[in-house]
């Protein structure tokens, strides 16, 4: 019934992420970072609901959390030789992700790892295991995905990264996901759960803090992390069947997305959207109405990509509450915005809930 989106948020909600490409409908190989693929916000049929939680992640967070450490320029000049020939290997590599050769990619990234080794370089070994994760992680190979993680986290836990620290909150997600994916459901909670509290009490202990101490910056990128973990746990939440949950999962994350990017920012509008996913499921149908209206209003203001998708939500809402002329009338313009950007899954979709709607609007004879 619904399509969801997967808006990345590159220099959004979390300014610390790269773009991540999209896909439609779910799977567990979104396109590479860079690349525009289409929306995947929404279960198609005959796809576990277990994936979801993960392509959340994958939705908002792209960047290794090893990276953390570059920002802050943990990494420092380039210490010799050895060095420099990583970071060549480490570029040539993102390349090739964006080019969307994950094989050519994997093999320059091994080639990095054993110079990492060899040179003791313990920060390039962090990042370059990061790297390999996330490759892995998009790619659909969640065990191996998950050793790395591991590896990852163990070296920067070991070089002296707190617990509590963005990036470790990063994998620590992600591994979550992994879990929620391979129905290790007590894993799943228990990550999700870590990340939301750590979060949660991070953000009360430095909301006191001046700038001189840590920047408004860093205090927006904590609480943007937190609105990734709350939308990601949310959809777990809503397709593990706990509508009630998900909403305010979804209210927390939208409070924080409005707040710090606006209303008029694409993934406030894609989390208004889901929103009133969760309050539809509920049968609170006047309520989504409302919500999903909004989204679809903002979108054509903003000119989202994916308006096609946020309309044919809006139209299943009406749908619902038989409101049928309504209805086909909103799913007639997200099937013309569909054919526009020649996004031939939506279309496929929209004229089967066209279909749909045709039986369900027919008059009893």
């Amino acid at each position: 019934m619904y399509r969801r989106l997967a808006v990345g948020l590159a220099r959004g909600l979390l300014r610390v992420a790269e773009r991540r490409g999209r896909c439609y409908p779910v799977c567990l190989l979104p396109g590479p970072p860079g690349v525009r693929a289409p929306p995947c916000r929404g279960a198609p049929r005959g796809r576990g609901s277990s994936l979801l939680p993960l392509l959340a992640a994958l939705a908002w967070s792209s960047r290794p959390a090893a990276a953390e450490q570059e920002r802050r320029g943990a990494g420092g000049a380039a210490a010799g030789d050895a060095e420099a020939e990583i970071i060549q290997l480490l570029k040539r590599a993102k390349l090739c992700i964006m080019k969307d050769e994950p094989e050519e990619a994997e093999l320059i990234l091994h080639d990095a790892l054993h110079l990492a080794h060899k040179s003791h370089n313990t920060k390039a070994i962090a990042y370059t295991y990061d790297l390999m994760a996330n490759l892995a992680f998009i790619r659909g190979q969640l065990e191996n995905a998950e050793k790395l993680f591991k590896a990852t986290m163990s070296y920067l836990l070991g070089g002296g990264m707190q617990q509590e620290d963005n990036a470790i909150i990063e994998i620590s997600l992600k591994l979550a996901t992994i879990y929620a994916a391979q129905s290790r459901q007590e894993l799943a909670l228990a990550g999700y759960e870590f990340c939301i509290s750590t979060l949660e009490e991070k953000i009360e202990r430095e909301r006191e803090l001046s700038e001189d101490i840590l920047s408004a910056d860093d205090k927006a990128n904590t609480r943007l992390l937190l609105g990734m973990c709350l939308d990601t746990y949310a959809r777990y939440l809503l397709f593990s069947q706990q509508p009630s949950q998900a909403q305010r999962m979804y209210e927390k994350a939208l409070r924080i997305s409005e707040e710090i990017l606006g209303e008029r920012h694409p993934q406030t509008i894609v989390l208004l959207n889901d929103l009133a996913t969760t309050l539809d499921t509920q049968g609170r149908t006047d309520e989504a109405c409302v919500h999903a209206q909004r989204a679809s209003d903002l979108a054509r203001q903003v000119e989202h990509p994916e308006l096609h998708v946020l309309l044919s939500n809006l139209a299943a809402v009406l749908m619902h509450r038989e409101l049928y002329a309504q209805a086909e009338e909103t799913y007639r313009e997200a099937l013309r915005q569909a054919e526009l950007k020649r996004d031939e899954a939506s279309v496929q979709h929209i004229r089967e809930e066209l279909a749909e709607l045709a039986r369900k609007s027919r008059p009893l004879s």
